[in-house]
């Protein structure tokens, strides 16, 4: 592929800059596809475990494109479906929290609070799950892994915190911008793994 041959081109000591815009241009792609696969709505953490494995086969300039992002995505929808449906769960119940927040209910406030701090937790550990899913891994097991990260690594979920932010505020200037920005958080997912597992 072309961005194979240009990540080995600068992995050989070609110019950073063009191995840097690859990997821009890659994740700009990578969150094309992502938010493709995420459309049928429980298809979101399949899509961004497939996403976030081409791109960590992108770094290591490994060969693949849209074909072993969509067999990865098939293997990672075997349990990944059910994770999807857990967080629009999780969501909705936010949701019932910020209503509650909304009509003055005594407590309200505390446990929207609660509710907000919880739905942001379980979308970086679920960011952090799906950066290190493999064929075959167990979800609820990544899952369990993740959390504990997000807990002890409290810099790279932020980073991960900040990630989600700017595709909000993309979405909210422009939706269409939403869609590449999903590639850099996939990315930015990864890079918080690696730096972690080097520590």
């Amino acid at each position: 592929m072309a961005e194979a041959h240009t990540g080995t081109r600068a992995a050989r000591g070609g110019s950073p800059l063009a191995g840097k815009s690859a990997l821009f241009a890659e994740c700009l792609l990578t969150g094309v596809w992502i938010a493709l696969a995420s459309l049928p709505l429980v298809t979101y953490p399949a899509a961004f475990a497939a996403g976030s494995r081409h791109l960590g086969r992108h770094l290591s300039h490994e060969r693949g494109g849209l074909r072993e992002f969509a067999a990865d995505f098939r293997s990672a929808l075997r349990g990944g479906w059910l994770v999807g449906l857990a967080g629009w769960a999780v969501l909705a119940v936010v949701r019932v929290d910020v209503l509650a927040v909304r009509a003055g209910l005594p407590g309200g406030e505390f446990v929207g609070a609660v509710g907000v701090l919880a739905l942001i937790a379980a979308a970086v550990a679920g960011l952090r799950a799906a950066a290190v899913w493999r064929p075959g891994d167990s979800w609820r097991t990544l899952l369990a892994g993740a959390a504990r990260r997000t807990v002890l690594d409290p810099a790279g979920s932020f980073l991960l915190v900040g990630g989600l932010a700017v595709v909000v505020c993309s979405a909210w200037f422009s939706a269409p911008l939403a869609l590449p920005v999903l590639g850099a958080v996939a990315a930015a997912a990864v890079a918080v793994e690696e730096r972690h597992r080097h520590r």
